[in-house]
């Protein structure tokens, strides 16, 4: 049997700002300039895309179009889109150095699978300028990924194309998609997983599904956070990822299990 070398880590969601909140008001407040009211829920749909993609997605939702309509006589185009994310790029980036600390027992997990012989790459739904910013911010806090892919390094084509994944094989010299596992806290990262042939798991404290704040996570009663708990399960079986965790600290388990 074919032994696990490489672990593919999302970040935003998965590693880094717990809950994914870094787009979120962004995409929220974009749309809201131009006098169109989305909700949090909407903004959060499409999470774990390449941000362009998402606003699109965002766009082309039925209740979303049709308040554009109302609002401007025309259904969204091209360059409407392109106006909303140059916002969105804009807004992002001043805020986004907040948005960088490692969600509880990410540093630890990973600087241990790494010392372990695990190899560590990642995927992003964000540019590689956006990264500039995130990487350097990451690592000051003590997690360094051996691998980072950006959708600029593969012609553009993120999430849920699995051009990323197959590009951060390349880098860790990985030969067979069967030696790795992806992690990731949206359907985005399920799908990118699923087709790349790897190994497909998702990830729920922290994530955009579940979508709370670290403060709103602990404050939770058990009983709260098994409903939130169930929710994403559910989501992410529904989406075809192999694997669930609640958190992080049970993912060398589960490689554990992999490579018996």
């Amino acid at each position: 049997m074919t032994k696990i070398k490489g672990i593919i880590m999302d970040w935003a969601g998965t590693t880094i700002d717990f809950g994914c909140f870094a787009p979120v008001n962004v995409f929220v407040d974009i749309f809201k300039d131009e006098g169109i009211k989305v909700t949090i829920e909407e903004a959060r749909e499409p999470m774990g895309m390449l941000k362009r993609d998402h606003i699109k997605a965002m766009a082309e939702m039925p209740r979303i179009k049709k308040e554009w309509q109302n609002q401007f006589g025309k259904v969204p185009t091209e360059e409407d889109i392109d106006r909303l994310y140059a916002q969105f790029e804009k807004m992002l980036m001043k805020n986004l150095k907040s948005f960088t600390d490692p969600l509880p027992n990410v540093v630890t997990t990973i600087q241990n699978l790494q010392d372990d012989g695990y190899l560590i790459g990642s995927t992003t739904g964000y540019t590689k300028a956006m990264m500039e910013i995130v990487i350097p911010e990451a690592a000051q806090k003590d997690y360094k990924p051996n691998s980072i892919v950006t959708a600029e390094q593969v012609s553009g084509y993120g999430r849920p194309y699995p051009y990323m994944i197959f590009e951060n094989m390349k880098h860790l010299k990985l030969t067979s998609v069967k030696e790795v596992v992806k992690v990731g806290d949206t359907i985005a990262d399920i799908r990118e997983a699923n087709n790349a042939g790897v190994i497909a798991v998702g990830i729920v404290k922290g994530s955009s599904i579940v979508g709370l704040n670290e403060q709103q996570w602990d404050a939770l009663t058990n009983n709260e956070r098994e409903v939130y708990i169930e929710k994403a399960t559910n989501i992410f079986k529904q989406n075809n990822a192999d694997y669930i965790l609640e958190d992080i600290t049970q993912l060398p388990q589960l490689l554990k299990r992999l490579n018996v």
